[in-house]
């Protein structure tokens, strides 16, 4: 769980300035202004979630506070992810102008010029994201039930940015990139099915594990809904890096057991396999047949914990 000091250092870190002359657009001039107060954009990212509920209780609109504050907390991710995207073909740019340098002054300032606007691009990205983060985190205080994503993976990092040569800058980006979305470390898997709903019950079991793997790295099947969506809006909630493996279609009715298969290939120290169809099973006979530490959860158990709640 996040106390005030972890959320303040997210922020300082996120809100940091790592870049002169910033960009994030080739049309724009660069500017040399601060990056806003991260003390602030705290406070200012608590209110626009806040503030909904407040003014909207005990209101005939106060049903649609979750979901207008819902849609808030996706902005954050929406733009997250554009800049993401843009961040990366910056990047592609930088590639193209060390293939065609000449040694040229011009190469080089075009050079320069791209370098810091993907770097503007990055720093610009993980603000954003720490927003989102927050904000997640104050819509599950307000309702009681966890923000998730429309898809599963939410990446948040700050990335360095020291002054380093354009070749050195790709592969330092390249390596940032790897460790976000292949992260090292001890590995965990969840996997479970889409019937489950009551997030309680899995996010203690994750707790209980974070607790004995405090490093670990939180790998889920992937689904956007249920008991993996559920471990996707922990990890957010937590901090704790997420692989998320997807369903390669192409294998047609083998797919989710070759997934299964590569979740065991990363020598899990642990699993978390709530009930599901048959691939549960199929994960749980594995997991079993593996050695590795795990819980199992049933429906049955999720819904005596909602009637005990």
């Amino acid at each position: 769980m996040f106390h005030a000091t972890d959320t303040a250092d997210l922020f300082a870190s996120a809100f940091a300035e790592t870049v002169d002359g910033f960009r994030i657009s080739r049309a724009e001039d660069a500017v040399t202004a601060d990056m806003p107060d991260a003390q602030e954009m705290q406070h200012a990212t608590e209110m626009l979630v806040t503030t909904l509920f407040d003014v909207l209780r005990d209101s005939r609109l106060e049903s649609l506070a979750e979901r207008l504050a819902w849609g808030i907390v996706h902005s954050f991710h929406k733009v997250a992810d554009q800049l993401d995207g843009e961040a990366d073909r910056a990047a592609q740019q930088v590639r193209s102008l060390i293939r065609d340098d000449d040694g040229s002054e011009i190469a080089t300032t075009a050079l320069e010029e791209a370098q810091t606007l993907c770097r503007s691009l990055d720093e610009a990205r993980d603000a954003v994201a720490c927003m989102r983060d927050h904000g997640a985190r104050i819509f599950h205080t307000e309702t009681g039930r966890p923000w998730v994503a429309p898809r599963a993976t939410l990446v948040s990092s700050k990335r360095t940015a020291s002054v380093i040569a354009a070749t050195d800058f790709l592969a330092a980006r390249r390596q940032r990139q790897i460790e976000d979305h292949a992260p090292q470390g001890p590995v965990v898997i969840v996997s479970g099915g889409r019937s489950w709903s009551d997030y309680r019950l899995i996010w203690d079991r994750l707790d209980l594990i974070r607790a004995r793997v405090p490093m670990m790295i939180l790998a889920t099947t992937g689904q956007d809904a249920g008991c993996d969506a559920i471990a996707a809006a922990w990890a957010g909630r937590t901090g704790v890096k997420l692989v998320a493996f997807g369903l390669d279609r192409n294998m047609g009715k083998r797919a989710g057991f070759v997934r299964n298969e590569q979740l065991l290939k990363l020598r899990p120290v642990e699993a978390l396999v709530c009930e599901g169809s048959g691939l549960q099973s199929h994960l749980a006979r594995a997991v079993r047949a593996a050695g590795v530490p795990a819980t199992f959860l049933t429906l049955a158990q999720q819904h005596a914990a909602a009637g005990h709640s």
